[in-house]
């Protein structure tokens, strides 16, 4: 399962490098946030031609922090962002070590790939993953995937730790994960 993970990566990483309607995404993304008011909420520092949620961090109306990856194999903590940033593992950017940890109730994922199931792609370190099961077996956690409408894929195989998304926010519209329709 791996090897084919890997392959609909790559496909997925090379058609996000085509982009999207950015404009689209911020509205789409502030929209879907705006039932979560005065909730934490963990965003993320866009890097590469990843998707930015940055507008729509800087719109939300309640704490915001963003992730710290602490080492391999490790869950995420998150850090309330005050706009300081230093460098981080993987090529990350994230708050200083003085900034209070906090815990987020809604968190806006950033993907490699998507399907209409709610299935994510991520990046292979299986952080969010490891992170969004920690989280949610301490409380409610919603899990926003945000990327382009390009980097949709039809279906992703699912490893029994893959962690589904609650929602997946794209320039081409807000997508409830089919599994929740039913």
């Amino acid at each position: 399962m791996s090897a084919e993970k890997a392959a609909l990566r790559r496909a997925a990483l090379k058609a996000r490098g085509q982009g999207g309607d950015g404009a689209a995404m911020t509205r789409n993304l502030i929209a879907a946030l705006a039932p979560h008011a005065g909730k934490v909420l963990a965003g993320y520092w866009p890097m590469r031609d990843e998707a930015d949620p940055r507008p729509a961090m800087a719109a939300h109306d309640g704490p915001v922090c963003l992730p710290v990856v602490l080492g391999a194999a490790r869950p995420l903590v998150f850090r309330r962002h005050d706009g300081r940033l230093e460098p981080g593992g993987f090529g990350t950017s994230h708050p200083p070590a003085d900034s209070p940890e906090l815990r987020p109730e809604v968190l806006i994922v950033p993907l490699a790939g998507f399907d209409r199931a709610g299935n994510r792609l991520g990046y292979g370190g299986g952080f969010y993953d490891r992170t969004l099961a920690m989280l949610r077996a301490q409380g409610p956690a919603v899990a926003i995937g945000f990327a382009y409408g390009v980097q949709e894929i039809e279906s992703i195989p699912v490893e029994v730790t893959d962690a589904p998304l609650d929602l997946i926010v794209t320039d081409r519209g807000v997508i409830l994960p089919q599994a929740k329709n039913s």
